[in-house]
Order: structure tokens, then C-alpha cells, then sequence
């Protein structure tokens, strides 16, 4: 099995990259990466300093896959999240768009949080359960280089507490290669990541790359045992949702046989929605397999 260490730390969704690795379709790697503050913050007396390191949300790759072309998807399974140093760390992030109502005055608030027997420390009175997702999975776009901070079709920043161990995620390819990135681990965040701030932590990777011929996604997918979703971004976070349903509606019609009209009937019904970071507006919509047996046309 390749590992892949976290250094030289990438900030872009870059088709231009040298490949950290290439591999054929089938291929599991363990990845390290560096948590979303550079490593910053690993004591409560440390300060997130943006003039020493302005850049967030460090990712590891490209990985190359042979094969893969666009038009083409590449189906990463998330196998395993594991902490590396056996912690996580936050911060009191400006409240942008809350300042409205909080205002500015904000302290620097630093949080260490000890991970322990699957539970996040938050306080001596609060745990939080591990929850480890990959905030950044993404594929290098045809055109433009991306940083890590926002999100597309291609992935990226998606913050979506769904891209977790156990889930597979589908990412549609672009270049020759796809060439994959992922980092920015969150050992838990809340839906919205509030601060953009989450649970940051260093981790190790484990994922398995599946390419998917002539596939055509319009976006990221991400299915679980038990649910399908379809992810959308767009600002105002409205559009994403409504972005998010009709390609969950159009998933349905294509490949389960649904009629559009009834699928759009059914998640008025029992849809669900999951938001990353609001001012990113990454938005999966969801629905339960249960719903979705094949449908006679």
C-alpha cells in the first residue's frame, strides 16, 4: 500500500502540480495531511498568525490516476480517519457576516482539544464524538487553479460533514489524470461550519480511487449505506439548494428510473439537506435508499 507523506504542502486544485503519485484504478493510499492552520495551533498560548502563513486548508496530491480522461469520475472510497498527534485545535475566527449582530471585538480563543476513546475534549463539563471528515477532496478543473477556500463542481472546499469514513465520494474528472487532492481533516464540525473555523486536526487517509468511464457528472456525489446525495454550490446558498435537488432529481430519473415529476414529489417529502461552510455555499441534497428501488418506466 503507497503512503503518501503530508510535506510539500499544497494550497491549490492545480493541473500543473508534479503528481505526488500515479496509480491504476483499484489502488488504496494512506495520505497524510496537515491540519487547516498549517500547524499553527498545537498550544493554547499559540495565535493563528495570517502574515506568517495567509494560506489555509493545506492539501496533499495530486494523485494521478492512469486511465482516467475527461468526462470520466473517480469514485474515492474513505476508508479510515486517524488523528496523528492525538488532537485537535480551533480558534475564534472573525464572525464576517454575524458581525452584524456580534460585532468585532473578538478574542483570540484558542482550544486544544484532546481526542480520547473517540470523544473530542471540548471542556472539563462538554465532549463532542470524533466524527472525522475531509473538509477539501477534490479534482483539478480544465480551466483556472483554485485555491483551497472555495468549492466548485470539481470539489474542493466542500466542508460537507458526509465526506467520511465509510462514504464514497464521486468526483467528476477534467483533466487526464483527474489529479486528486484531499486534506483539511476536522476531527467534528457542525452543519454551516459557523466560524470556519472546525475541529482541525492532522491526519492520516485511508482511501481507495475507483475510476468510473464516461460517467458525466455534473458535480460531486457522495453515497453512504444508506443515503444518496448529490452536492451543488452556488451562493446565494438558496441556488445551491435548489442546484443540489434537481441534480439529486436527475440522479434518480437517469439511473433509478424515476419520473422527474415524482422524484421532485418524493423529496418535497422526505428529502434532506446538508450544508458545509454557508459562505462557500456547498449544499448536498439527500435522500434515504429506502425511497429509491428501481423504479418500472
Amino acid at each position: 500500500m503507497t503512503a503518501i507523506p503530508a510535506t510539500p504542502l499544497q494550497y491549490e486544485f492545480s493541473r500543473h502540480a508534479r503528481p505526488r503519485v500515479e496509480i491504476d484504478s483499484g489502488a488504496t493510499l494512506i495520505v497524510d495531511s496537515e491540519d487547516a492552520l498549517s500547524g499553527q495551533l498545537r498550544l493554547p498560548t499559540d495565535r493563528r498568525n495570517k502574515q506568517t502563513m495567509p494560506w489555509s486548508n493545506p492539501v496533499n496530491g495530486p494523485i494521478v490516476v492512469r486511465g482516467a480522461e475527461p468526462g470520466d469520475a473517480l469514485a474515492v472510497q474513505i476508508e479510515s480517519i486517524e488523528t496523528l498527534i492525538g488532537q485537535c485545535a480551533t480558534y475564534t475566527g472573525g464572525p464576517k457576516w454575524l458581525a452584524e449582530w456580534l460585532g468585532t471585538d473578538v478574542p483570540p480563543g484558542t482550544r486544544i482539544c484532546p481526542i480520547r476513546d473517540g470523544q473530542i475534549l471540548w471542556n472539563d463539563d462538554v465532549t463532542i464524538p470524533y466524527a472525522p471528515m475531509l473538509g477539501c477532496l477534490g479534482t483539478a478543473p480544465e480551466w483556472g487553479v483554485p485555491t483551497t477556500g472555495p468549492a466548485g463542481n470539481y470539489g474542493g472546499n466542500l466542508d460537507l460533514i458526509e465526506v467520511c469514513p465509510g462514504n464514497t465520494v464521486y468526483l467528476p474528472v477534467f483533466v487526464p489524470g483527474g489529479y486528486l487532492y484531499l486534506g483539511d481533516v476536522h476531527a467534528a464540525q457542525g452543519h454551516g461550519e459557523l466560524s470556519a473555523t472546525a475541529l482541525e486536526m492532522p491526519a492520516r487517509t485511508t482511501i481507495r480511487i475507483d475510476l468510473r468511464k464516461h460517467a458525466h457528472l455534473p458535480g460531486p456525489r457522495i453515497e453512504s449505506a444508506t443515503e444518496l446525495m448529490a452536492v451543488a454550490v452556488a451562493t446565494p446558498v438558496e441556488r445551491a439548494i435548489a442546484e443540489s435537488y434537481a441534480r439529486l432529481i436527475l440522479w434518480l430519473e437517469a439511473d433509478f428510473g424515476w419520473n422527474r415529476w415524482q422524484a421532485y414529489d418524493l423529496l418535497t417529502q422526505v428529502g434532506q439537506l446538508s450544508i458545509g461552510y454557508y459562505a462557500t455555499g456547498a449544499v448536498a441534497a439527500k435522500v434515504a435508499k429506502r425511497y429509491i428501488t428501481k423504479q418500472k418506466r
